[in-house]
């Protein structure tokens, strides 16, 4: 039961000395979750009411359900991105409206995941590696980035790609809005540089009340200032999807929910301390889709875990669920009583907002410290990012997920294969040719390979021994298995035709190190009969013993 409803672990147990410090924390990252939250919906080409509706819907029904402690779920940037592109697709083909689409899109996803959270297959949370997301983040703040600048600068622009939009903003600069490009620079001057001015305040929060007096005081919307226009008062109105949508939005919904569960998971293990209970990723699939479910409901946008509300909810000090429970409260609030003046916001305070959250969405130290390690993964991590900008967002999670797979594929059928050297000075064995006192001993080649051997990479193995043998034209061939946990029967079929051919030319195969489960399957086959326990060893000392009694002899 506990299982299933999380939320008895903290609330039947909760500490009258935790409600301060879930107060402060709820209240804190409200200064984050609502400027947000109505930057994405503006993202995602909707009214900004929509995010708040999002932000409450998701805010009220996770703590329910979540596993983690300081989770904040509401929207994402890279889920607001996807969800644009599937909306303005859908619009100009059926005609539907957008708050329409955005509403299914949500109920699709939330479907998803507790279709996943039934499968079980909680698993999916690293179905992305780090390198290929963090490529397919930098593209989505590329992307918004640009189709932002049309909001900062005051021109319509009509192009719908990203490249199609860079390529057409420069004959639009004439007809920039002058105090429009003001009100964005100083947006971004302010959200900038009062992070670092002052740490402690909320530079969203105190950049869009500013922006707000300033549209009241000195009437920008006079000037030419575009503001957000009417925020409808009150609860939003109970939403119904839209069915007739839904064989078209599913592909979509797909990917979505694969992005809102890697971030909200990422999110959660990130800010997991020593003494919170372990993250239970089948859990979270039920409760970030029931979230997804409760958002479209209330004609909100697909939710997900954010990181940056979550890291500042955790640094305040939340010791529970309660504190997202207080975020959906003023939230709450801001419908209530706050509707006209957040009306009064003008559309590029909101751009700026959006454009320097975007921005750190693209983090070249992180490029630089995969090209430190890892070159290969380097070019995963571009070429995602190059997918997202010149093919789409939509498209890029899916060439994410590809770019991942094969990886995946790449590696299990490329298993290292290499010769094994001895350092007599410490006893150990390690890789040849890295060491110059290590030795090797002529007329023994002892290999090693990781990984389990199976139908897929057996003959890729094999061709690296093969050219391992050539260069050494060994007596005896040692194959160390510490790091082989199985063999599937078409390796192991291959490996028995490998001993079969090495002994017609008068070369001896040795197996060394083997686990006892793997040991079990080979005592079953041909190969087990052949070599019988003599040419079995528990390690390679006892090879190296082997070899040296029979060289004396």
């Amino acid at each position: 039961m506990l299982t299933k409803f999380p939320i008895a672990t903290w609330l039947f147990t909760y500490r009258r000395e935790w409600l301060r410090a879930d107060i402060v924390a709820g209240l804190t990252a409200t200064a984050v979750v609502i400027p947000k939250a109505m930057a994405y919906a503006v993202i995602a080409g909707l009214p900004v009411e929509v995010g708040l509706y999002t932000a409450l819907a998701a805010m009220l029904v996770y703590p329910l359900l979540g596993s983690s402690r300081p989770l904040s779920v509401s929207t994402t940037s890279a889920i607001a991105m996807l969800a644009a592109a599937q909306i303005a697709v859908s619009t100009a083909q059926t005609g539907a409206a957008a708050s329409a689409v955005a509403a299914t899109l949500a109920l699709l996803v939330g479907g998803v995941l507790i279709l996943a959270r039934v499968l079980r297959l909680g698993f999916l949370a690293n179905f992305i590696s780090l390198p290929v997301l963090i490529g397919f983040e930098a593209g989505v703040g590329v992307v918004i980035i640009v189709g932002q600048l049309k909001s900062v600068l005051g021109v319509h622009v009509t192009s719908k790609t990203t490249i199609d939009t860079l390529l057409e903003l420069p004959g639009k600069l004439p007809d920039a809005h002058g105090v429009t490009v003001l009100v964005a620079i100083a947006g971004i001057a302010v959200l900038l540089a009062l992070p670092r001015l002052f740490p402690r305040l909320s530079a969203p929060l105190v950049w869009v009340a500013l922006s707000i007096v300033a549209s009241a005081v000195l009437g920008l919307d006079a000037l030419g200032v575009k503001s957000v226009g009417t925020v409808p008062s009150g609860l939003p109105a109970l939403t119904l999807p839209d069915v007739s949508l839904v064989a078209q939005l599913w592909p979509a919904a797909l990917g979505i929910a694969l992005m809102s569960f890697t971030e909200s998971v990422a999110a959660a293990r990130t800010f997991c301390q020593r003494n919170d209970p372990p993250i239970n990723a089948n859990q979270e699939l039920l409760a970030v889709g029931a979230a997804n479910v409760a958002s479209a409901m209330v004609g909100g946008l697909p939710a997900g875990g954010g990181a940056s509300q979550t890291a500042v909810a955790d640094r305040a000090g939340a010791r529970s669920q309660m504190a997202q429970w207080v975020n959906a409260g003023v939230v709450l609030l801001s419908l209530l009583l706050l509707s006209r003046v957040i009306g009064l916001l003008p559309q590029a305070a909101l751009g700026a907002l959006i454009l320097v959250a975007s921005l750190s969405m693209i983090k070249p130290e992180a490029f630089r410290a995969i090209a430190r390690v890892r070159h290969d993964e380097l070019l995963w991590a571009l070429a995602t990012l190059a997918g997202v900008i010149f093919i789409g967002t939509l498209e890029g999670i899916l060439i994410a997920v590809a770019i991942s797979i094969l990886t995946l594929f790449y590696q299990a059928n490329h298993p290292p294969v290499y010769a094994v050297a001895y350092n007599r000075e410490k006893g150990i064995f390690r890789r040849a040719g890295e060491h110059e006192s290590d030795e090797t001993f002529p007329g023994l080649l002892m290999l090693r390979t990781e990984g389990r051997l199976t139908f897929a990479n057996a003959a890729n193995a094999r061709e690296k021994m093969q050219a391992l043998v050539a260069q050494t034209q060994p007596r005896v061939i040692v194959l160390e298995c510490s790091a082989i946990p199985d063999i599937e029967y078409t390796a192991l079929v291959m490996l028995t035709e490998a001993e079969e051919n090495l002994r017609a030319r008068g070369v001896t195969l040795w197996l060394a190190a083997v686990n006892p489960d793997l040991l079990k399957t080979i005592e079953r086959s041909p190969l087990g009969a052949t070599l019988g326990h003599e040419r079995m060893f528990f390690n390679l000392h006892k090879v190296l013993e082997a070899w040296q009694a029979q060289s004396a002899s």
